[in-house]
């Protein structure tokens, strides 16, 4: 396969590889660089231009074929309307085109358009890619450089030091990039090649680009130097943080408001629709083909079933991307057996969704053997699903949150020792006998253990406690902040000032959780309010609106001339219509309402709640 694979980006590069010199892919190349792809862009681009040329193959045959199977009826609709429709062609009579010329023709343009189309798209990617990576340097800049600071005090080796900010991976993109200055120094013999050439790549121009060369200035300068110069960096990195943040936050509320509008209108629609099917019977005829005897009022309503889903689910992405990427959501991995997912199913989501899918599956069929709606058995086996795995979610997220908690004030008791001179390995032990850490009392323990163990040396006996003590705890505040204590005695910084440093990560990326955790408890009231809302409007219309034009419907006045179409309003139908459309605003909003407070996880819970609640209601009031 791979030899396959060898030999078609060889002929691909022999065919289209001389675009890459063409000056309207000038732009394409310097994405490209910030893009990070790893193949050469010559070869990007030669793939691009192959797929574009099967593109426009596909699309011409497709069209073609499409215009002469299509029946010619079908056609002289859309011909003429264009007739009638653009300048100057409406002034001239339609010259007789045989038809096997339209489609040659048609095929022809629609192939054009389409390998254009791959070529474009091909450069948006690359524009896509060097997008994400400079949003995420930009986000994991600030404390990359807090982390030097801490290194400077311990080593003057330049590579030492962006080696260790390299190997930690929640400094994301960031940590990429200093991965690329050393192994491009390392080809290159020199540091200040390795920092150049990233920092004309990188996508973030505006602020890595700058520090690379500000850094490698401040480094010929000296150590002073360049300890006052990632100082002060980083603190403008913190304040630039924040003052994004809380654009962040702006936009929230501007999304909040457009996330009511959006999931009201949809409801509201279907509404009008369905009053208006009494004035106007054409709403009640079928579409005809290829959807048969689905009525246009039907269609309306799978359309907006589909649009409530689709922003829910878009709204429910951008929170999670609007989320700083230091206070993101924690993730879990299932076990690897199935007696690992079974034990760990009360303590780990994922293992709890994989316990619960089976349980789903039997109720949505146990839900069509006892002749409830598809609709129904399918929304009972997801509140099945839901429900549980949401529990599970929030019962580990409060043990998380009571972990975090205790780590800053362990990471205080640790400092405290410390500062009096103290070896870490003793200070830790003194922090086990003395102090109460609560919920992360056994964790500290098993440290302390591990600590004193004289298996092998000092440093790596140290960095594998530290590792699986993170491991232990398992939350992103310890990932975040412990390696840092690790990557920086190892080099032999001041142990007073790397806990003085650690304390005030540790306070910083606390009290900004607790601080984004209360912003974001108000849209997870906005998802239940409007969630609410919804369910209130759509029960009233249901109970005193459809029976009134129900009977209006049936009204047949002969003498004025005006005959309604009896069979317009049926409640019977119509309910069933509102409440399909109400629960798809119930799992849009319970996903607004899940990740705007702790993830996909809490989504499911909200979610599965609002939808169990609506069927409580509709059915509880014979709306069913």
């Amino acid at each position: 396969m791979d030899g396959r694979v060898g030999a078609l980006d060889r002929g691909l590069y022999a065919l289209f590889s001389r675009h890459a010199d063409s000056g309207r892919h000038e732009r394409d190349r310097r994405r490209y660089r910030g893009a990070s792809l790893g193949s050469s862009f010559d070869l990007y681009l030669a793939r691009v231009y192959g797929l574009s040329w099967v593109t426009f193959v596909l699309a011409g045959v497709g069209t073609v074929a499409l215009a002469l199977v299509v029946p010619a009826e079908v056609l002289d609709g859309p011909a003429a309307f264009l007739q009638a429709g653009v300048p100057f062609l409406n002034r001239v009579d339609p010259p007789d085109v045989p038809r096997g010329v339209a489609a040659a023709a048609l095929g022809l343009a629609a192939g054009a358009l389409g390998k254009r189309g791959v070529v474009w798209a091909g450069g948006r990617y690359l524009a896509w890619v060097a997008s994400a990576r400079r949003s995420n340097i930009e986000r994991t800049l600030p404390g990359a450089v807090r982390y030097l600071r801490t290194l400077a005090g311990g080593t003057d080796d330049h590579r030492t030091m962006l080696r260790k900010v390299a190997e930690q991976d929640a400094y994301g993109e960031t940590a990429v990039a200093l991965r690329s200055v050393l192994n491009r120094a390392a080809l290159a013999g020199s540091l200040d090649a390795g920092l150049r050439m990233v920092a004309r790549d990188t996508p973030s121009r505006d602020l890595l680009s700058p520090f690379l060369l500000k850094f490698r200035e401040h480094a010929a300068q000296g150590e002073d130097a360049l300890a006052g110069y990632l100082g002060l960096e980083s603190r403008m990195l913190s304040h630039r943080q924040a003052r994004s943040r809380q654009q962040a936050t702006d936009f929230l509320e501007l999304l909040a408001e457009l996330f009511i509008v959006l999931l009201v209108l949809p409801a509201l629609l279907v509404i009008i629709v369905t009053v208006m099917a009494v004035l106007a019977p054409g709403l009640s005829e079928p579409v005809g083909p290829p959807l048969g005897a689905v009525t246009v009022r039907t269609l309306i309503v799978v359309a907006s079933v589909v649009f409530v889903l689709g922003v829910g689910a878009v709204t429910a992405w951008l929170i999670a991307t609007l989320r700083p990427p230091d206070q993101a959501a924690p993730t879990y991995a299932p076990a690897a057996t199935v007696r690992g997912v079974l034990a760990g199913a009360r303590e780990n989501p994922a293992n709890a969704v994989l316990v619960c899918v089976p349980v789903g599956l039997l109720v949505v069929g146990g839900g069509l053997e006892a002749g409830y709606h598809p609709v129904n058995a399918a929304l009972f086996g997801y509140v099945a699903v839901g429900l549980p795995v949401g529990a599970v979610a929030v019962r580990r997220a409060r043990v998380d949150d009571a972990k975090d908690r205790e780590i800053k004030d362990f990471v205080h008791a640790v400092a405290g020792h410390v500062s009096l001179g103290r070896p870490f390995s003793e200070a830790v032990a003194r922090v086990a006998r003395e102090v109460d850490a609560g919920a992360l009392q056994a964790d500290v323990d098993a440290l302390a253990f591990n600590l004193s163990l004289v298996t092998a040396p000092e440093a790596d006996v140290r960095a594998a406690a530290l590792d699986r003590f993170v491991d232990r705890v398992g939350t992103p505040l310890a990932a975040q902040t412990m390696g840092l204590v690790t990557g920086a005695l190892d080099v032999g910084s001041d142990a007073e000032e790397v806990f003085e440093t650690l304390q005030t990560e540790v306070g910083r990326l606390y009290h900004e959780r607790k601080a984004l955790r209360s912003s974001m408890l108000v849209y997870v009231a906005v998802g239940w309010t409007t969630a609410l809302l919804v369910v209130g409007i759509v029960v009233a219309v249901n109970g005193s609106v459809l029976d009134g034009f129900a009977q209006l419907s049936s009204v047949s006045d002969t003498t004025s001339g005006v005959a309604l179409d009896p069979d317009a309003v049926d409640p019977e139908r119509d309910q069933f219509l509102f409440y399909t459309v109400t629960q798809a605003t119930m799992l849009a909003c319970g996903w607004f309402a899940g990740m705007a407070s702790r993830g996909r996880y809490e989504a499911l819970l909200h979610s599965g709640a609002l939808v169990a609640v609506t069927y409580v209601v509709f059915a509880g009031a014979g709306m069913l």
